[in-house]
């Protein structure tokens, strides 16, 4: 265990559009600090001077920074990297802050949990959501019995920025995500399988490239920008008019699942990528009620409804407002960095959970396989359950009293 009143030194692989994670470690409550940061790119000087704080070392190469003293690492690079990085850092003993998705097939999620597992290094995965004031607040009134015993999830996901988010770079091609049916649907995946107590058994998926499969792609020699707050803009609207995406588009930009839970919650989750707000609705449906939140931002509401009517009431059994302060994405995000710190210097369990992860990229990689197949459904392989229990217990060995490093 570390000494609590030593400030952890904290390294970050990838400098693009969220490396500020790292940086949150600056002002977390946990003592810690940014000290060293790697890129392959060949300006990521330069982009460590606009989006890092001063004083950052920067190397071109992630092994370089096995020589900085580093107490963890924070990985932001493309998703299809994740495999190779985190196992590389689990290897040489750092704790990893691996953003999501996990990984982008079910075979390397399972290799980085196996790793993990194997060296006792410890591993968070960032699923930020579950720090969120929305759906926290959704999760208290399921675990009151307020609305009975959960038998329904729905989610209806309005992805405003999708042109700008995820389809001027990277993220538009399979070959880097899968697809973003589990690039983009993995934070709700673990959202919903959080509210449900459970893990997914079996999905059907639907979607298709309805709109920006017609859009106007930039020439493959010119670049959009450097990171994603070069080009993103309110302006780029609407959907079907906008131009300069990526040149290789060969993902949905609206899909569907449908998830059966292994107790028998049944879950619902709609993607759009070409809706002018962006949003995410959630319903939980009980035996005795239902809740729903009304935008998902500060000084919105989530609403629970106990007793019958005819017609839709505006007027719900219970109103509860989101709060001011420590919602939203941003707040989620210095959340769980400053989880994964007290996790790094104390060990425990995290809400944040690898398992979940792992599930999460199960249940997308095989959504997004029977969108493309005609909607064919298919059985979550479960994960192995020494494996499993290993990080239920903490990632701690089932006879030991202290935590791994």
């Amino acid at each position: 265990m570390l000494e609590s009143s030593r400030e952890l030194r904290i390294g970050v692989v990838g400098i693009g559009a969220r490396c500020y994670l790292a940086a949150l470690a600056d002002s977390s409550p946990v003592p810690a600090r940014l000290v060293a940061a790697a890129d392959t790119a060949p300006d990521a000087a330069e982009r460590a001077e606009r989006l890092l704080p001063e004083g950052v070392a920067v190397v071109g190469d992630h092994r370089d920074l096995l020589e900085c003293g580093l107490d963890a690492v924070v990985l932001t690079t493309p998703d299809d990297t994740h495999e190779e990085l985190a196992c590389f850092f689990l290897e040489a003993g750092i704790p990893v802050y691996l953003e999501k998705p996990l990984a982008i097939t079910i075979e390397s999620a399972d290799r980085i949990l196996a790793t993990a597992r194997r060296t006792g290094t410890r591993l968070y995965v960032g699923h930020n959501m579950r720090h969120m004031e929305v759906v926290r607040l959704l999760k208290s009134i399921i675990d009151s019995g307020r609305i009975g015993e959960l038998k329904a999830i729905w989610c209806r996901h309005f992805v405003g920025n999708g042109g700008d988010y995820y389809f001027r770079d990277w993220h538009a091609e399979r070959r880097h995500v899968t697809g973003l049916l589990l690039q983009k649907a993995a934070h709700d995946i673990d959202v919903m399988s959080w509210l449900a107590a459970s893990e997914p058994a079996r999905v059907v998926g639907m979607g298709g490239l309805m709109v920006y499969g017609e859009a106007g792609r930039r020439d493959p020699e010119t670049s959009a920008g450097t990171v994603m707050q070069d080009w993103f803009s309110l302006d780029h609207w609407p959907a079907d008019e906008v131009s300069d995406l990526n040149p290789v588009i060969d993902v949905e930009d609206h899909s569907m699942l449908m998830m059966t839970m292994r107790n028998g919650v049944m879950t619902s989750y709609q993607q759009c990528h070409f809706t002018p707000d962006y949003w995410r609705s959630y319903t939980v449906i009980g035996t005795r009620g239902r809740a729903e939140n009304l935008g998902d931002s500060a000084g919105d509401v989530v609403k629970v409804w106990t007793e019958r009517t005819e017609h839709y009431s505006e007027r719900a059994t219970q109103e509860y407002v989101i709060a001011e302060e420590g919602t939203g994405h941003d707040s989620a995000d210095q959340l769980a960095i400053d989880e994964f710190l007290r996790f790094v210097r104390d060990g425990g369990i995290t809400d944040a959970s690898p398992v979940s992860a792992r599930e999460a990229v199960a249940a997308g990689v095989l959504a997004t396989r029977s969108l493309r197949s005609g909607s064919v459904p298919y059985d979550v392989p479960e994960l192995d359950a020494d494996l499993a229990a290993y990080f239920h217990r903490g990632q701690r060995g089932p006879d030991s009293s202290t935590f791994s490093s």
